[in-house]
């Protein structure tokens, strides 16, 4: 089957809705009765296509407004690496490094896991006052960062609040994508992503050349500004289209959970981000070790992040085209590989062809990620599904880092660290397969 039973948007035929006998009424029940019981799988072809602008002014105004929160959140977060390499030479000095990507990995997994609860809430229609209050915060800790002096401090105020504040400013962005675009969804995930991308090469530049000239604390207050501007743009066009619906089931829908496709689609999820940032968290403090000449070393995040925004663009083209998830497992294979070769190659050439390889590939996934999650059901129930999904991911993007790090102090070798990873995203693309599996009943379609 080519198509996911169910559809997007709950549209009943005239009959139904204009019946007012008992025996129409009650078949309106069974209806709805049955549509929440059994969660589709993927989006119907016979829905509502044409209720969704799927473009416009004020659609892509949307869009930029949710890259803008992207590169305030994940292009931020995504900047950890530069922040490991300087905690470990100066500021935390004689602190092990997967103590320090504790700081890291806290604030990453918090990306994702407020976006149950904040998920639910976006399904109810409260979006405004969450999102302004998170975005204050973001920007406040920001300013607080340099005046920490203890370990315990940073991990509060960058692990915590930082994590926290991305978690709900992030929380019902990929959301309010989902009610603007439809046909054109990949492509409009893409330009949000490439949002991260962007903010994930532009940090760490300005961290390698600002902090050298006028310190950390000042390089830490241009961050600031940075989000200053680009949160209050995000606060001032994004908005909901859809009026909030309260569907049943709570806070979490575990009916949700009946459909193989989104269960294998969250395992794999999971399992994926146990490896899937190690690169780009260690690979300015591995660098050094691998011949990478000492100027170029304060930008492999930068370069990293620059192959991510071409892949995400890319993979977001061709997932309108070809199906997200058709596109999603090929890439994400890749960047498995790219994490074995890491560690292994050595100088200025091989490492930057490695990491900017990497970066292409692993876009893919950090891109389309929600995708198959908006088309695994009703649209009212948008928010609560891929809260479900990002909350149970984020608990394999907090073990991922330290992880890594604790293999690292342990061997005194970033070889193994990169057979881990490499190995843990590869078992996640085996779940990635079996959920296409599910949706299509078979191995041919495009999904």
């Amino acid at each position: 089957m080519s198509a996911i039973s169910g559809s997007e948007d709950r549209t009943y035929p005239p009959s139904l809705e204009n019946a007012t006998s008992r025996k129409s009424q009650y078949e309106c029940n069974v209806l709805e009765k049955e549509r929440e019981d059994v969660p589709a799988t993927v989006v119907s072809e016979v829905s509502d296509e044409l209720d969704y602008p799927d473009g416009g002014f004020r659609a892509w105004l949307v869009i930029f407004g949710a890259a803008c929160v992207t590169f305030s959140t994940f292009g931020y977060v995504n900047t950890w690496g530069s922040f490991q390499a300087y905690y470990e030479e100066t500021l935390l000095a004689g602190t092990s490094a997967s103590t320090i990507a504790w700081i890291g990995s806290i604030q990453y997994s918090l990306c994702f896991l407020p976006s149950l609860f904040i998920g639910r809430l976006f399904d109810l229609g409260y979006f405004r006052v969450p999102f302004l209050s998170s975005s204050a915060l973001l920007i406040v800790c920001t300013f607080l960062i340099p005046e920490c002096t203890a370990y315990w401090q940073i991990l509060l105020c960058q692990g915590l609040g930082i994590g926290i504040a991305c978690g709900i400013v992030f929380g019902p962005t990929m959301a309010i994508a989902g009610h603007w675009f439809k046909k054109r969804r990949a492509t409009a995930l893409g330009l949000i992503s490439i949002g991260s991308s962007t903010g994930g090469t532009l940090y760490p530049i300005i961290f390698g050349q600002l902090v050298p000239k006028i310190g950390f604390a000042w390089t830490m207050r241009v961050f600031g500004f940075l989000l200053l501007g680009a949160l209050a743009f995000a606060n001032l066009v994004l908005r909901r289209r859809l009026p909030p619906k309260n569907v049943t089931g709570g806070l979490m829908n575990l009916r949700q959970f009946r459909n193989p496709a989104f269960s294998l689609y969250t395992a794999a999820g999971f399992i994926c981000f146990l490896g899937l940032y190690t690169v780009l968290s260690f690979i300015n403090a591995s660098a050094p070790t691998q011949g990478v000449s000492s100027n170029l070393v304060p930008y492999m995040v930068a370069l990293g992040n620059t192959g991510s925004a071409v892949g995400r663009l890319i993979t977001g083209m061709l997932g309108d085209k070809y199906g997200i998830m058709n596109i999603m497992i090929p890439f994400t294979f890749m960047a498995s590989l790219f994490t074995y070769i890491w560690p292994f190659a050595y100088g200025n050439g091989p490492v930057v062809t490695i990491t900017i390889l990497y970066g292409v590939s692993s876009g893919a996934f950090v891109g389309l990620i929600a995708g198959p999650t908006m088309s695994m059901g009703p649209v009212e129930d948008v928010g609560r599904r891929t809260g479900m999904y990002f909350t149970i991911t984020a608990f394999g993007a907090l073990a991922g880092p330290p992880i890594s790090g604790a293999i690292a102090s342990a061997t005194g070798s970033y070889k193994p660290v990169g057979i881990y990873a490499g190995s843990s995203i590869l078992v996640g693309i085996i779940f990635l397969l079996w959920s296409r599996y599910c949706v299509l009943e078979g191995w041919k379609g495009r999904v």
